[in-house]
């Protein structure tokens, strides 16, 4: 295995709050309640869980008890100031592990926070825009050749310091920001703006980048759903595209203990992000083309997509672990870009296995 793998488990809960620091008249100040998701990523030691493989399962079980008192309460109750900030270290302080590397917590499907260690945010809001466009460089016959359109999704990514803060950038100061970029692109021909000729997700992105930096200096990351399976990351230099993947398995987990039923025959649902770090090709206006992706991947996932998992030589036990390094052996030959493996057997619920640079977590 190459690099390093990290443990992360999703947690939703229901709560009420009201936010009295905020302006009067802000909405949030008031009594409201939110279908919260809280997210926790972690290094785990090896000898954490009580079996190789049952890590995911243990660390959700883990997170859930630390979180239930938060569940159907007042969070003010709690927490004095109960933002997402404030609740991200409260859940940090309980949950029992020194090795959490970020705690995050989504208050709404469109918006979250996500802390360190450090107490260095990275605040996330994300909106939507239809528009049409074609990709002028493609080969003929290349689908994204022809007008098209998407239900293109953006997250802007804020990045700062909230020691001794109760709250970051408020969500409604990014969305007034984006306010005039949505009315440039929402129902537009993407090629018809200028900087949009070749209106790739790398393109949409940096073209965002370049209009949004100066007016938010503290933004870190534009991301763009190009679909709801595959899109890019730009953080003003860098671009890491992603591309996801399900595929149906059954396994057992051979190591689990005697009477766990976990030794039994059982299976998932399991949702694979395949991460790459590249440069920009300028003519083409993309960094890989994500059809070039499901290609390279598709005999590893013939192998995976309904079939037993113990049957692969590698993944004899089963565990996520092993599914993971499994996968990094048939891809990095064949996909050198390739920096970063997410495996999800169960919603929010999984491993990382990362070997590269740092990229924002999307949401679940």
């Amino acid at each position: 295995m190459i690099g390093e793998i990290y443990y992360v488990t999703g947690i939703p809960f229901e709560a009420a709050r009201k936010v009295s620091i905020l302006p009067n008249g802000h909405r949030a100040s008031r009594l409201h309640g939110h279908s919260f998701l809280a997210r926790i990523r972690t290094k785990l030691p090896d000898d954490w869980a009580i079996f190789p493989g049952a890590e995911v399962e243990q660390l959700q079980d883990c997170a859930s008890q630390s979180i239930q008192p938060l569940d159907y309460s007042l969070l003010n109750d709690h927490l004095t100031v109960p933002t997402d900030e404030n609740v991200a270290r409260w859940i940090r302080e309980r949950i029992g592990l020194s090795s959490v590397d970020v705690v995050g917590v989504q208050s709404t499907n469109n918006q979250g926070v996500d802390i360190d260690k450090n107490n260095d945010a990275h605040i996330w809001r994300r909106f939507r825009f239809e528009a049409a466009h074609q990709l002028p460089n493609v080969e003929e016959g290349h689908q994204c050749g022809r007008m098209h359109g998407h239900g293109f999704e953006v997250i802007l990514h804020v990045s700062q310091n909230v020691d001794n803060q109760d709250i970051g950038i408020d969500f409604d100061h990014i969305e007034a920001l984006w306010a005039p970029i949505y009315a440039q692109l929402h129902l537009a021909c993407l090629n018809d703006l200028h900087g949009l000729e070749n209106p790739t997700s790398e393109v949409i992105s940096a073209w965002i980048w370049s209009r949004l930096k100066p007016k938010l200096a503290e933004l870190s990351w534009i991301t763009i759903y190009e679909t709801t399976t595959a899109g890019c990351h730009f953080d003003g230099e860098n671009y890491r595209i992603w591309k996801e993947f399900r595929f149906e398995s059954a396994i057992k987990l051979l190591g689990a203990n005697k009477n766990d039923p976990r030794q039994k025959l059982h299976g998932h649902s399991y949702l694979s992000r395949l991460h790459l770090t590249a440069p920009l090709d300028e003519v083409m206006g993309w960094t890989v083309d994500y059809g070039d992706v499901k290609a390279i991947f598709k005999p590893a996932y013939k192998k995976l997509d309904h079939h037993y998992l113990n049957d692969i030589t590698g993944v004899e036990n089963g565990d996520i672990t092993s599914i993971l390094n499994w996968m990094q052996g048939q891809l990095l030959d064949v996909l050198p870009s390739l920096d970063r493996i997410d495996l999800y057997q169960t919603p929010g619920c999984g491993a990382v296995l990362s070997w590269g640079g740092e990229s924002p977590a999307l949401p679940v």
